[in-house]
């Protein structure tokens, strides 16, 4: 009744288009999700409540152990990536730092690589026949520890996630005013204790929040683990295994599985919220940091720290691309430089390059209008409806990527919706994992546009509907280009998701990796990881000429 009412009172498109947005939700997601939850709690064989799925999951060692690995890692991650990106980000702020744009390049592009793809390059280095642990052993007698194990994916996943930190952090410093640190400095304080006593409390609203992002990230990968955890296993690794070994028969224990992960999330994401709430506040940078120049000691530290650590978050990628052009006999590298690996990837997997253009690039456009659509509604058009709508799209947020291919496989593999194995349920996983990321960075910018312009353009004859495409979508431009090609680099590089709802024809580029890298055909996983690259290069080429030059922080 208060829907038609509304419907009646406003008698506008963007009426109709709540009504559209709430109702895609509602089939894409809201009914996914409860069909899950139904498929963990109904008991096939007598149709009643039954929560035995759940006894199941709890009585087993087995299974609640690896609930508490995933813990070990996420939390573990979590504080050596707020560790390690938060004073890289202060130095970069404060400090002068040699060739600090293309370090920062380096940075963005460490991160932004699916995880396991570095987890495939430390195989290559540290395993047990690596190109490090081989040296050392050969060379120098000494036996170092492998990457396998819980160790392993502490590393990998700290050195693909911290630049996330860096990125959040960079973004918030930019709102610090310079006369804090000034007036410090003439009381005494500065250094790390500077650090510590006034930036840090200053940035903890954004530490909650890029730390929220690195715990969701390294709770939902599975690729890591799966390559490098050997008998250490994890949430991620159980529910894909799970969901696999049911596919020909009962899915409710995965669906049982699933909707744990949901509530573990979910409970965290409350917390951050709580926290980022009871530390938020405002501040006017009218007096933004200016770099200085170090000197002494400080400048040997800073640049040691900073070269360091970039260096070791992008030696796999840069090993990788130099694996892609050595020569491989059957499986193994031998001496020897050649392209072959490159005409095999080409020869054999050339859908899997076309798919990752095609798939991710109508997922693009799709999340693109869609986003620019509920930006709209929930900053414009803001009522008990908009407000739904501005929830519900934050729900793919705090789901793993793997539950999310689990639900839409369980909703829609059968009629009267039957879309497993089509591209279609693969289009409809990427834009529900990465329309809140280009949602929230629209929202930002619209937020920003004053209202009087559109009403300007309304009250001289232009219509709603005209005011917004002619208007208000080109102010919303940068944003909107901004979070779209953020969106589309994360959507290239997707792998949990995509490993669950792919089949031949629909393998992407990610897929195909971990394929190869689990056939053991090295030299094809490297073209294909190095080919990635360069499309995730291009990609961030496109921002810093859309954005004339400006940098990309969250």
């Amino acid at each position: 009744m208060q829907l038609e009412q509304t419907i009646k009172s406003k008698r506008d498109v963007w009426s109709l288009v709540t009504i559209a947005v709430l109702g895609a939700y509602g089939l894409f997601l809201v009914y996914p999700l409860l069909n899950l939850l139904g498929q963990a709690v109904i008991d096939k064989a007598t149709g009643r409540f039954s929560l035995a799925y759940f006894q199941r999951f709890f009585g087993k060692r087995y299974y609640f152990n690896t609930l508490l690995n995933s813990f070990k890692v996420t939390f573990g991650v979590t504080i050596l990536t707020v560790g390690l990106g938060t004073p890289l980000a202060y130095i970069f702020t404060r400090y002068k730092i040699r060739g600090k744009a293309f370090v920062r390049i380096l940075i963005i592009l460490s991160s932004m690589s699916a995880p396991f793809i570095g987890a495939y390059s430390w195989i290559l280095l540290l395993g047990r026949s690596g190109v490090i642990t081989t040296f050392f052993r050969d060379s120098l007698g000494i036996n170092i520890p492998s990457i396998y194990g819980f160790t392993g994916i502490l590393i990998v996943l700290t050195l693909q996630l911290y630049p996330l930190i860096f990125l959040y952090v960079t973004g918030a410093l930019k709102n610090v005013d310079n006369s804090l640190l000034e007036a410090s400095d003439n009381l005494g304080c500065s250094g790390m204790r500077r650090f510590f006593i006034i930036i840090v409390p200053l940035i903890l609203p954004t530490l909650f929040a890029g730390g929220l992002l690195v715990f969701m990230r390294s709770l939902a990968d599975f690729g890591t683990p799966m390559l490098i955890g050997e008998g250490f296993r994890t949430f991620p690794v159980t529910i894909f295994e799970e969901f696999i070994s049911e596919l020909g028969g009962d899915d409710g224990f995965a669906a049982a599985i699933s909707i744990i992960a949901i509530i573990i999330t979910t409970f965290i994401f409350i917390i951050q919220r709580y926290l980022s709430r009871r530390k938020r506040f405002t501040m006017s940078s009218l007096n933004k940091i200016r770099p200085i120049e170090a000197k002494g000691l400080t400048r040997i530290v800073i640049h040691l720290y900073t070269y360091l650590l970039v260096g070791l978050s992008i030696m796999p990628q840069v090993y990788i691309i130099y694996t892609s052009f050595k020569k491989v006999n059957g499986t193994v590298f031998v001496p020897g430089y050649s392209l072959q690996s490159y005409a095999d990837a080409f020869n054999k997997v050339g859908r899997a390059i076309s798919n990752t253009l095609i798939i991710p690039g109508i997922s693009l456009v799709v999340i693109v209008i869609f986003a620019a659509l509920i930006a709209y509604i929930t900053v414009r058009r803001r009522n008990f409806f908009t407000n739904i709508v501005d929830t519900v799209s934050m729900v793919p947020y705090i789901i793993p990527g793997s539950v999310i291919g689990i639900t839409l496989l369980i909703a829609f593999n059968k009629p009267p919706i039957l879309l497993s194995g089509t591209m279609l349920i693969m289009i409809i996983g990427l834009v529900l994992r990465r329309l809140p990321y280009t949602i929230r960075s629209s929202v930002a910018v619209l937020q920003q546009i004053p209202m009087n312009i559109e009403e300007a353009a309304m009250s001289l004859g232009s219509s709603k509907t005209k005011t917004f495409y002619k208007i208000t979508v080109p102010m919303m431009a940068a944003g909107l280009i901004a979070g779209g090609i953020l969106s589309w680099v994360t959507m290239i590089s997707e792998l949990s998701t995509a490993i669950l709802l792919y089949v031949g024809r629909t393998k992407t580029l990610t897929v195909e990796i971990y394929t190869q890298i689990i056939r053991g055909n090295y030299g094809i996983a490297a073209a294909l990881s190095t080919i990635l690259a360069v499309l995730t290069v291009i990609s961030l080429l496109i921002f810093n000429r859309v954005s004339k030059g400006g940098e990309i922080s969250m």
